[in-house]
């Protein structure tokens, strides 16, 4: 059996009955960490797949300040596309050194862009 669809209104967002209100209030936090690793469709993310995520989320932001594409950050950095493209969706954690360029890249972007050019 197919699951049902439904499209949610954005103006009227789904709202919790006050029963479901005071039941979520009275959870203690032990209740809630009991019941999201209870949860078999939306199991706690590891360290590794936080940190994953969270570097993800530092490389766009980088990228996006300098205004490149992805293709000419890429080739800022001297990587390959599928590389940038693969640590942007968390798919990879690269190596230390590489973290520490993006952190370097992340600290001064403008400049570290310029490095690389005369660099390369």
């Amino acid at each position: 059996m197919a699951p049902a669809k439904f499209r949610l209104d954005p103006a009227a967002p789904p709202r919790l009955t006050p029963e479901e209100e005071a039941r979520l209030d009275a959870m203690t936090d032990a209740a809630i960490t009991a019941a999201a690793e209870a949860d078999p469709d939306n199991p706690p993310l590891t360290d590794e797949e936080i940190e994953r995520g969270l570097f993800a989320r530092d490389v766009r932001r980088t990228r996006k300040s300098l205004s490149l594409t992805q293709e000419g950050f890429a080739a800022a950095l001297g990587i390959p596309l599928g590389t940038l493209r693969n640590w942007e969706q968390g798919r990879v954690r690269p190596d230390p050194a590489l973290r520490a360029l993006i952190r370097l890249v992340k600290d001064d972007p403008e400049r570290a862009v310029r490095v690389l050019a005369v660099a390369s």
